[in-house]
């Protein structure tokens, strides 16, 4: 990665969906960031997104890597 490195959003799902999706990413050295609105408003003592809209973000560059993981994880999870 560089300065000039770029976040995406890979997948939207709940806490446990992007949890588990992370650690099969983990696992193939490919970085990741999760977004969760819902939480965070929540630590701020105000409502802000919902339970099941957490976002898991990935480097662009890795995105032709890590959809053949994406595609497992759905199929898997039945998505």
């Amino acid at each position: 990665m560089d300065d000039q490195s770029k976040h995406i959003r890979f997948f939207t799902g709940s806490l446990i969906e992007i949890q588990r999706l992370q650690i099969d990413l983990d696992d193939q050295e490919i970085p990741s960031m999760i977004k969760n609105n819902f939480q965070s408003g929540v630590r701020a003592g105000f409502y802000g997104g919902s339970p099941s809209q957490v976002e898991l973000f990935i480097y662009e560059e890795d995105k032709i890597k890590a959809l053949p993981i994406l595609e497992e994880f759905k199929k898997q999870m039945g998505i």
